[in-house]
């Protein structure tokens, strides 16, 4: 993970959940995938001087020593929490982080992706009930690249 897009994708992940008037006690989602951005966002919340939101993982499946939890890092039974996604595709990794959420007694306000691939995943999880947001869509990236590229192609001279 680059250093700046690490600060970058905390500052936008803040503000989504900020501008979305939610105020969770934390971010997560399914490892390794939402890891980074859970990180990002807790750390940009420290930096903002407001109310801190702090990250946790949720394994794939729960370990088989230790306390065998399948959650793990800043949560507890009760807590507020907005689940994460690098990339919503169909939406099962979410499903698959709000049902860990939900059982260990979390509540859901909501799931904010980095990219939504476009592919049906949103829809999927707002017709399950799950306010979600995104802060691209892979529309928006294609469209970057274009234009990027139309500045920085050379022009033909004749």
């Amino acid at each position: 993970m680059h250093a700046h897009g690490q600060v970058l994708m905390g500052e936008v992940g803040l503000a989504a959940i900020r501008d979305a008037g939610l105020r969770p006690d934390a971010v997560g989602g399914l490892t390794m995938g939402a890891d980074p951005l859970a990180y990002a966002i807790a750390a940009a919340s420290w930096g903002a001087g407001d109310d801190p939101i702090h990250a946790f993982s949720v394994r794939k499946r729960a370990k088989r020593h230790g306390k065998g939890q399948l959650i793990e890092g800043c949560f507890e039974p009760g807590a507020r929490v907005v689940v994460v996604e690098d990339v919503i595709t169909t939406g099962g990794s979410a499903f698959q982080a709000v049902e860990a959420v939900n059982r260990a007694r979390g509540e859901v306000l909501g799931v904010l992706g980095l990219v939504d691939r476009e592919e049906g995943g949103k829809a999927t999880l707002e017709g399950a009930g799950l306010r979600t947001m995104v802060l691209y869509t892979a529309s928006d990236l294609r469209a970057a690249v274009a234009a990027k590229e139309r500045k920085t192609c050379p022009t033909t001279i004749s």
